[in-house]
């Protein structure tokens, strides 16, 4: 993991209340999303700056930035804007609104919902 300080964010749509990722973000990310208006991010994989939908369009608009009780992890409220918030396709070839589609069974297989 990077050297960066970082905390996570819980991205939930502010009208389904789906929740669409988990990211992280450090203090600079926090600035642009506030800046922008727009979710921005920390990649930890690539070290830099992650303007969710900067290159494919599917940015997600900020309603709301919460903070939880310990202030060690944020919520953003989003309105999607484009296809989807995850980067996989379901089976007719559709992006996916979130990241979280698929159920994990007791067996530990897993399950598309």
């Amino acid at each position: 993991m990077s050297g960066h300080k970082v905390i996570p964010v819980v991205v939930q749509n502010a009208v389904t209340k789906e929740v669409l990722i988990v990211a992280y973000a450090n203090s600079e990310a926090v600035a642009e999303t506030f800046k922008r208006g727009e979710a921005v991010f920390y990649s930890t994989s690539r070290e830099e700056l992650w303007h969710k939908g900067a290159t494919s369009g599917d940015v997600l608009a900020i309603n709301e930035v919460r903070i939880n009780c310990e202030q060690n992890s944020l919520l953003y409220l989003v309105t999607p804007q484009g296809q989807g918030a995850c980067h996989t396709k379901d089976e007719s070839g559709k992006f996916r609104s979130g990241c979280y589609y698929r159920s994990v069974l007791n067996n530990q297989e897993l399950k598309y919902v």
